[in-house]
């Protein structure tokens, strides 16, 4: 089982700037506590002990929230000292985790996924890294991400309108030991400048969960999810 998670929260949040001016976009307020408090209720339920912060961007609005919100053995925090790219800030993260899988998110991404069906299915696999996919119609924010009968990824496409696919939603688990070992630079995106770059060479599986998702990056869903807040709190209860 899955028990340590790292959460990416430090992007710039230059989209939602215009909704949420003064704040990192993942702790944008609704229906009145922070947006990754509900990231955090819902995967503490789901079995995770142990938070790891990737952070950069004004990572001092987080102190408050972090130790209110979660017990001190509960957290860690890795703090850039610039802008490393999503996979530059997973492998400093990563440096302080101590077990051999551990679950990547998007602190401005909330997806329902099932953790312990995550585990298995990456343990079963013996994969690199798992990709939880969601299933979407008529979109052209996302990329699209076919996998093979085996569930192993075969192509990346890029962004463009669709009328169906599976979306990378964000989740992974992620061998740590294995993505510690890879030859990297020390800025990159962990999307473009890994997955789509090693995906036939290592083993990288997609596994569908159509559960709940939404990515507050554009002011448009940050609006919805005020909207949903109700959703939210059902299923971090």
């Amino acid at each position: 089982m899955i028990r340590e998670a790292i959460i990416l929260a430090g992007g710039l949040g230059t989209r939602l700037r215009s909704a949420v001016p003064d704040l990192p976009k993942c702790m944008a307020p609704v229906a009145g506590k922070p947006f990754i408090a509900y990231v955090t209720d819902y995967f503490s339920r789901q079995g995770i002990q142990k938070f790891i912060f990737a952070l950069g961007y004004k990572s001092e609005h987080f102190e408050g929230f972090l130790q209110s919100e979660l017990p001190a053995t509960g957290y860690e925090i890795s703090v850039e000292k610039e802008p490393l790219g999503t996979g530059g800030a997973i492998r400093l993260a990563c440096s302080l985790a101590k077990e051999k899988t551990v679950l990547v998110l998007n602190g401005d991404t909330f997806f329902g996924i099932q953790v312990d069906e995550l585990s298995a299915f990456h343990r079963e696999k013996q994969a690199d890294c798992t990709l939880c996919l969601r299933p979407m119609e008529n979109f052209d924010r996302f990329g699209v991400v076919e996998v093979d009968e085996d569930q192993r990824v075969r192509s990346f496409r890029e962004k463009q309108f669709y009328k169906s696919g599976l979306i990378n939603g964000g989740v992974y688990a992620l061998d740590r030991a294995r993505f510690l070992q890879e030859p990297l630079p020390e800025k990159f995106s962990f999307e473009s400048g890994w997955l789509e770059k090693v995906y036939t060479s290592r083993r990288l599986f997609g596994l569908v969960q159509d559960n709940y998702f939404i990515d507050i990056g554009i002011p448009e869903d940050y609006e919805r999810v005020q909207r949903e807040a109700g959703e939210l709190k059902t299923l971090h209860n």
